[in-house]
């Protein structure tokens, strides 16, 4: 068992940014650390020129249960054959391959890693660790009233671990493009939603309209493994830029400059449409600063 390894979800328009976050994985962890990436059947090729010894590659048909169809539909839609309505969005299908994949990687934590994502410093779990102990990412009170998603999400995450309904706003966010995980708590999470819904875990989590799995596992770990001895927080591992308008050079120096003395890796978002050159900017000033 390895002490770190990294999962990320992908897809074919995402490889450029795959390429590099892969590039970060080799350069910033351990000789050890493996990456796994999860990706569409149809995509792998695409996927497969990046292929070493440290990069696992896996399809969606590996990680699920046969009786999940994927429909030749825009957006990646699925449908469980024993229950096909309503049928699976596929930014649904992509977090629960996500918890698949995590349950079954073998090592001490997994790093969840959006594509868009690059490590800019020496990445390991003491990045992540207090006194021994991994870290949540938990933003307190960052959900407020005009979250509605957020809100549904808390209540689904509930309703899934068979806890009592959420307490009015403000509330916790685990929601992070960078998070860690621990494997066997996952599988407990696992074991814990198949309990409590008397069904397969991937089946009660897919067959939800609105989810999210980094609350899921949130809301686990505070309110169902021991809530008198929550973990401690860490919101500075990543430093973000969520932006959906393209950064420019000098937007790009500015941010890369800003970086937490504490962060490991950044974000740009993929929805940003931020041309490769910028974001090797903000990389480098990131690495710099």
């Amino acid at each position: 068992m390895t002490e770190l390894a990294v999962i990320t979800p992908s897809f074919a328009p995402d490889a450029e940014l795959f390429a590099e976050l892969h590039r970060s994985v080799l350069e910033h962890t351990s000789d050890d650390t493996i990456h796994h990436v999860v990706v569409p059947a149809a995509h792998r090729s695409i996927f497969e020129k990046y292929a070493n010894r440290r990069l696992r590659i896996w399809t969606h048909p590996q990680l699920v249960p046969r009786r999940y169809v994927r429909l030749p539909a825009p957006g990646g839609v699925w449908i469980n054959r024993m229950r096909p309505w309503p049928p699976i969005r596929g930014w649904v299908m992509q977090q629960a391959v996500k918890i698949a994949a995590a349950a079954m990687v073998e090592a001490d934590a997994v790093m969840i890693a959006d594509s868009d994502v690059v490590l800019v410093r020496p990445t390991g779990l003491r990045n992540f660790s207090s006194d021994g102990r991994l870290c949540l990412y938990r933003d307190e009170n960052a959900v407020h009233e005009g979250l509605d998603r957020h809100i549904l999400w808390h209540q689904v995450a509930r309703e899934l671990l068979g806890l009592p309904d959420a307490p009015p706003p403000p509330l916790p966010d685990y929601v992070s493009p960078l998070n860690f995980w621990d494997p066997s708590v996952v599988r407990k999470m696992q074991e814990r939603i198949a309990d409590v819904t008397g069904m397969h875990w991937m089946d009660a989590f897919n067959r939800r309209l609105h989810v999210s799995e980094f609350i899921i596992y949130g809301v686990f770990v505070d309110e169902v493994l021991d809530a008198s001895a929550r973990p401690p927080s860490n919101t500075t591992i990543c430093h973000n830029s969520w932006e959906r308008v393209p950064m420019s050079r000098d937007e790009a120096v500015a941010f890369g400059d800003r970086i937490h003395s504490d962060a490991i890796a950044m974000m740009i978002s993929s929805h940003s449409g931020t041309p490769m050159d910028v974001r090797l900017t903000a990389e480098q000033h990131c690495i710099g600063a």
